[in-house]
This record gives C-alpha cells, sequence and structure tokens, in this order.
C-alpha cells in the first residue's frame, strides 16, 4: 500500500519518472528472477547440509547414556 501511494505522489509531481517506472519494473523483475531462483537454491542446499551435518550429534543426543 505504501509502495503504491508512494508511487501516485511521484506520478503527480513527475510523471514521465513514474510512468517509466511502470513500465521498466516487469522487465527489472523478469532479470531478477535468475538471481531469486539461484538464492533460494544456495539456502536449501546449505540447510540440508546443516541438517546433514547435525544429525549425527541429534543421534547421539537422543540415545540414553
Amino acid at each position: 500500500m505504501v509502495a503504491f501511494l508512494l508511487w501516485l505522489l511521484l506520478l503527480v509531481f513527475c510523471w514521465p519518472l513514474a510512468l517509466l517506472a511502470l513500465v521498466l519494473y516487469p522487465i527489472v523483475w523478469l532479470l531478477v528472477l535468475p538471481f531469486r531462483l539461484v538464492g533460494i537454491t544456495v539456502t536449501a542446499v546449505f540447510s540440508f547440509l546443516g541438517a546433514m551435518l547435525m544429525l549425527p550429534a541429534r543421534v547421539l543426543r537422543g540415545r540414553p547414556a
């Protein structure tokens, strides 16, 4: 909601810049999408590796002494 109000304010004060932002937003979103997907994948891989490395500690902690 705040972003929309800021865009309306930009539209009132500088309408060419606001229209340029409106046109370029989908293009920038498409260009950034692969980097977001790589970031999600890298985060998932690190989470998986962390879980695999912590698994022996969890198994040993659950076993009675």
